[in-house]
């Protein structure tokens, strides 16, 4: 197990694309990282540059402190898991897993209690015997895992494992992976899409986007204080409810105008959003989540400065909650990249995802709800739990935390 640094690590294709740009991240010693961002982002390119797979441009790589930039794939003592899982048909799971061991001259003793002990621990023991074919998806990555894990490797470098599993299978694998990751130990990147296994998995999480990190940090403080508007649009499902408002302030502090509709910050928020003053005139993005909307009729609480007049267009019954897609009348803000990438999905028949689609507003509300499509309803925003972001830069306006900053 060792520690993994990134120092300035940047890599510039032939063709003068730029897929990693300046990226400054330390992974110490038995962390699960997790690089999430969209298609094209970089991650991948991070992946691969400390796999060997691709060279990097500039900065350094270390692996326990070692640079590894000019090490082949096999020297750095790392270990690789792929989407398609990458194995061989031909041989048995046993001879899979003990494949590499063999291609390293380990004992043939101590080949077989590495596979046998590994196999156990991954529910694979009745299963040594039989090829790929005869299988399942989620049995394949659990090979593809064992053998990785049976050559105890410094770091674990893994590539969408389960993007070729099913809905439910990914979830028990989320679960699994991160198990034995914890159970092991091992210094651990993970490259995915997907923001909810990101969430799910990761002890830290990095955002990436066109090419640039934008924050890294544990999940829940990723979701509560998104440093930008980018990170605040991607983390989050449903995700997050963006308007443009206007800034007011009055004797009782601000308030945020957007078409008919009127909220007042909560009672804590001038106190620890002194830059907010700084906007009384001018528009900021106003943000609140899908979960701090509620039906007004469930709330109980006051309803000044909070109450919010809508129409629900869509009805989804979830069972312990229900989702109310809804307009008010003024316009979802979307950034340009997300108007982008809906289209984009459009152009080509494809829905977008949740992350990107020009929608309505969402919540989520108490299952008790009397909400009807079609129809208006009042709901209550939690107004202690809004984001604000400049509308120019995108940065957020004010964090909870002093010490997060922005990148730009």
């Amino acid at each position: 197990m060792a520690a993994l640094e990134l120092a300035h690590v940047s890599k510039v294709y032939d063709d003068g694309t730029e897929a990693v740009s300046d990226l400054e991240l330390e992974i110490v010693d038995g962390e699960f990282m997790v690089f999430v961002g969209p298609s094209g982002c970089g991650k991948t390119s991070v992946l691969r540059m400390v796999a060997g797979l691709e060279e990097v441009t500039t900065g350094e790589v270390r692996i326990g402190g070692r640079v590894v930039n000019h090490l082949l794939p096999k020297d750095r003592d790392i270990a690789m898991i792929f989407q398609n899982y990458a194995l061989y048909p031909h041989m048995s799971v046993y001879d899979n897993m003990a494949f590499g061991l063999r291609q390293r001259r380990i004992a043939k003793e101590q080949v077989r209690q590495r596979v046998t002990s590994t196999a156990r621990a991954l529910g694979l023991s009745d299963n040594l015997q039989k090829k790929p074919r005869h299988l399942s998806g989620g049995q394949r990555q659990r090979v593809a895992m064992g053998r990785a894990i049976v050559r105890d490797p410094q770091v674990f470098l893994m590539d969408e494992p389960l993007s070729n599993l099913d809905a439910k299978l990914r979830v028990e694998m989320r679960a699994e992976i991160a198990r034995i990751q914890r159970d092991l130990g091992v210094t651990t990147i993970y490259v995915t899409h997907d923001q909810t296994e990101a969430m799910t998995m990761g002890d830290r999480v990095a955002v990436m986007r066109k090419a640039v990190l934008q924050q890294v940090d544990g999940p829940q403080q990723l979701y509560e204080h998104p440093v930008n508007l980018f990170v605040a649009e991607f983390i989050g499902s449903p995700a997050m409810n963006l308007v443009e408002a206007d800034v007011a302030w009055d004797s009782d502090g601000p308030l945020f105008r957007f078409g008919e509709h009127v909220l007042r910050a909560g009672n804590g928020i001038p106190a620890l959003r002194p830059q907010l003053e700084q906007y009384v005139g001018k528009r900021v993005i106003l943000g609140f989540r899908p979960e701090d909307v509620e039906d007004a009729a469930l709330d109980g609480g006051a309803r000044t400065g909070r109450e919010l007049r809508v129409l629900t267009d869509i009805r989804e019954d979830m069972g312990p909650e229900v989702y109310i897609h809804f307009s008010l009348g003024v316009p979802p803000f979307r950034s340009a990249e997300a108007v982008e990438a809906a289209e984009a999905a459009e152009a080509i028949g494809v829905e977008a995802d949740s992350q990107v689609r020009r929608a309505p507003f969402v919540g989520r509300l108490g299952r008790g709800t009397a909400a009807r499509e079609g129809e208006g309803l009042s709901v209550l925003v939690d107004t202690d739990r809004l984001y604000l972001f400049d509308p120019e830069t995108g940065h957020a306006i004010y964090d909870r935390r002093p010490e997060a900053r922005a990148t730009p």
